[in-house]
């Protein structure tokens, strides 16, 4: 009863902490050489919802508070005043039972859109998520198909607690079966929210809550309704020749301000966002590290059979000759998330962080 009561006083005050954790972060700048506008994450994703589920009515969203209140973050904002209650439905705190109505409406052939208010609460459905979505295509032989998106936000937000803090990429990146994104930009989230849409296969799309009122700018490509980005493709953010630096969801905007920093030193890293952590796009990264030879990966999750720890072992099998320093990995501390503000700071990434890995792979620093 306690925890059903934290979570619906959570519920009420979710908005405002939104907008309260988006006005208190400093996000790392970003460049677009083909952008004509702007739009936030937010919009991004609302309007890929909406795009897809104009274009095929077997398309539906179900979640906690997905349609009368709009979305807990408003991602779903104006959906059931256009599509009505059939196709945006709002559920009880169930994560188990609606997770596996979502799935067994896909193996009928519908398109179900899961909202997680948190990842975290996905552990209370991963049964479904790993045992009837991510099995179910392998153990029918080819016969059944799983069109299911399962999307949310993962990973720290800020004074939430250890147990609305995880970043679960590393959880579901380790499962067959299952397709995981992490979008950073507006661009990302709209083109590969809307090829998870399309996929045939169960797909974990993890979002980041900080990222939600982010602006970034977006090409009149991106605009276009019939617009995707490939699942299992890297996008070089920025190129440098120095040092390969990988990250993925909020990272990446960290790794591109400490390339600002290095730049300024001399130091030329190159910035991959890999979008996709399964499928892990190897070639991008070992071509990178053929050129920079050195890597620094860096991920708020922990540090142990990590995101980082898989790109690593990658690494060392395909391009070990090729590497001129030892590979660095920065990932969150192996605890679980403190709850004060000073001690969650240092139990997350920080650019500063990354500066310091990268000067000591170009053997620029000691410490």
């Amino acid at each position: 009863m306690s925890g059903i009561i934290g979570r619906t006083m959570a519920n009420r005050r979710i908005s405002d902490l939104n907008k309260f954790l988006v006005g208190s972060r400093v996000f790392a700048s970003r460049t677009y050489s083909s952008a004509v506008k702007e739009m936030t994450v937010r919009d991004a994703l609302n309007s890929a919802l909406d795009e897809e589920m104009s274009a095929d009515p077997k398309v539906f969203v179900m979640g906690e508070e997905v349609g009368e209140y709009q979305g807990a973050y408003k991602i779903t904002k104006g959906l059931l005043t256009k599509y009505g209650p059939q196709r945006v439905i709002d559920t009880p705190i169930t994560e188990a039972g609606f997770t596996g109505i979502g799935v067994g409406a896909a193996y009928h052939g519908l398109r179900p859109v899961i909202e997680f208010m948190t990842f975290n609460f996905s552990m209370q459905a991963i049964d479904h998520i790993i045992n009837s979505a991510a099995k179910s295509n392998y153990m029918s032989a080819g016969q059944i198909s799983v069109p299911i998106v399962f999307r949310g936000p993962n990973g720290a937000a800020a004074g939430v607690g250890a147990q609305h803090s995880q970043c679960y990429a590393a959880w579901y990146g380790a499962c067959p079966g299952l397709k995981v994104l992490a979008p950073y930009s507006s661009e990302d989230a709209r083109g590969l929210l809307k090829a998870a849409i399309r996929d045939p296969d169960p797909v974990v799309f993890l979002e980041n809550e900080l990222l939600y009122g982010e602006s970034f700018p977006i090409s009149a490509e991106a605009l276009d309704s019939s617009f995707s980005l490939p699942i299992g493709k890297a996008k070089i953010e920025r190129e440098g020749k120095d040092v390969t630096i990988t990250a993925f969801s909020k990272m990446v905007g960290y790794a591109l301000k400490a390339a600002e920093i290095l730049a300024k030193e001399g130091i030329s890293a190159e910035v991959i966002n890999l979008r996709s952590i399964r499928p892990l796009d190897r070639p991008a990264i070992n071509a990178s590290v053929r050129k920079t030879n050195r890597l620094v990966t860096v991920e708020e999750g922990f540090p142990q059979h990590g995101v980082g720890a898989e790109i690593c072992a990658s690494v060392v099998e395909e391009s070990f000759e090729y590497l001129d320093a030892p590979i660095e990995r920065i990932t969150g501390a192996d605890v679980p998330m403190p709850y004060a503000a000073n001690l969650e700071r240092l139990a997350v990434p920080q650019v500063e962080d990354i500066v310091r890995a990268v000067k000591r792979v170009c053997y620029r620093s000691s410490k």
